[in-house]
């Protein structure tokens, strides 16, 4: 081969190299890990000017859970409602490329004791794990599902099993995978609050906690700091668990008021940060060389309005090096410093409303974050100590949830979406779209 026949092919290896993308699935609540971070390349640096393309919508249900991308597929619940109380909850399991149903799966469930606001429909994201989907509806109905076909491998259900109180606004926490385990928020008696099942039969492995209370809404996580556990925080404390065996390795009290702890704790390095509407903020330093933690700084606001710090109810928040970014009790984005969780900025630019419960979700994609808030607008935006930068806007969305306060819209969207394959997957209680944000 010549000198310029040999060029001109290392050109078309170079060529072909760099456009190459890495894909991925978003297999359970908040991605991969459950770490609200989005890993795919080839996505828009901003907005089409017309807005997204979509590449298709299929009708759906009511609910808010957001769904799940694994293998090809996209699974989401939703709710149908029937006499007084009483409705079907169903699992729908898409074709991921044109949102065409493949197979549903449904039961019969009654609301009765769920508050009607908020609480119409399933809210925990399927959770995949190879040919299997796990899928937890609002009154505590579990399912191991066979993700091609639909067909029941096991169920529990949490009522009738473990006499689970489900909390007002319903259960929430998706389960989550460890190994050959499945382990989830229960609620149950005896001292099952914390259970873990053989994801493959179902069969009980270890149960956790006493349940002395409402179990709260906020999902399991599992993390590797000094040792790996799992962390479960709860209306009376944040307590890490042993995955293996269900053993407490150490337990901060946090009592959090009308039983909501809803947002997903978040780790960075060995910080973990809890957010609250009542009560604030709490920042946590664990132990790298044994298994324990202590409190690094704690808002002392338990007010919705007179807050001192972040207030966060649905909304996740973010560390990002030395600081935090969430969205506060009535909608304000705020950047706190990490060390003290003194308040550096807010700003209602993200949210557009000062109105109790307004709202977003946030995730991380490199240096930006996509946000989706309650509206139904998707928005990229830099957040740094200076100040919050708006890079694109969007409409994505129509909000259907009727938020119970005022709102200029009039309606909310509470769903998280899912990002994967560069396509977004968002829901409302009428469909579920995919469209794209690949360059």
């Amino acid at each position: 081969m010549d000198a310029d026949k040999r060029r001109w092919v290392l050109g078309v290896l170079l060529l072909v190299t760099a456009s190459v993308v890495w894909a991925d699935d978003w297999p359970e609540w908040r991605g991969q890990g459950r770490t609200g971070v989005w890993r795919e390349t080839g996505i828009v640096e901003s907005f089409p000017e017309g807005g997204l393309q979509v590449r298709w919508r299929t009708p759906i249900k009511g609910g808010y859970s957001g769904p799940a991308v694994a293998g090809g597929r996209v699974f989401v619940l939703d709710f149908s409602p029937g006499d007084v109380n009483k409705g079907i909850e169903r699992v729908l399991c898409l074709e991921e490329k044109t949102g065409k149903i493949l197979w549903t799966r449904q039961w019969e469930v009654d609301y009765t004791g769920l508050m009607r606001t908020y609480a119409i429909g399933p809210r925990a994201t399927p959770t995949v794990d190879g040919d299997r989907v796990y899928t937890l509806g609002a009154k505590g109905m579990l399912h191991c599902l066979n993700a091609k076909t639909g067909e029941i491998i096991w169920r529990r259900d949490f009522v009738r099993e473990y006499a689970t109180l489900v909390p007002v606004w319903g259960m929430a926490a998706a389960p989550i995978v460890d190994g050959e385990r499945l382990i989830a928020l229960v609620g149950g008696d005896p001292d099952a609050k914390v259970m873990a099942f053989d994801k493959r039969t179902g069969k009980e492995l270890w149960r956790s906690l006493p349940s002395d209370g409402e179990p709260g809404y906020s999902q399991p996580i599992l993390i590797e700091a000094g040792v790996r556990q799992l962390i479960q925080w709860h209306p009376q404390a944040v307590s890490s668990l042993d995955p293996a065996t269900g053993k407490l390795l150490w337990e901060k009290p946090f009592r959090i008021h009308a039983n909501l702890p809803v947002a997903t704790p978040v780790l960075a390095g060995s910080r973990l940060l809890l957010s609250s509407f009542y009560n604030g903020s709490m920042m946590l330093d664990l132990d790298r060389q044994k298994s324990g933690a202590e409190v690094i700084w704690k808002g002392q606001s338990a007010s919705e309005i007179k807050t001192d710090g972040l207030h966060s109810l649905i909304s996740t928040p973010v560390i990002d090096g030395h600081y935090i970014y969430g969205i506060c009790s009535y909608g304000q984005m705020r950047c706190l410093n990490a060390k003290t969780g003194e308040r550096v900025w807010e700003t209602l630019e993200v949210t557009r409303e000062q109105a109790r419960w307004a709202t977003g979700f946030i995730v991380r994609h490199e240096n930006r974050y996509f946000i989706n808030n309650d509206r139904g607008e998707l928005i990229i935006g830099l957040f740094s100590p200076q100040g919050y930068k708006e890079i694109s806007r969007t409409a994505l969305i129509k909000p259907t949830a009727r938020p119970g306060n005022r709102r200029e819209v009039g309606a909310v969207n509470w769903s998280h979406p899912a990002y994967a394959n560069r396509h977004i997957f968002a829901r409302n209680d009428e469909e579920i779209l995919c469209a794209s944000l690949g360059k």
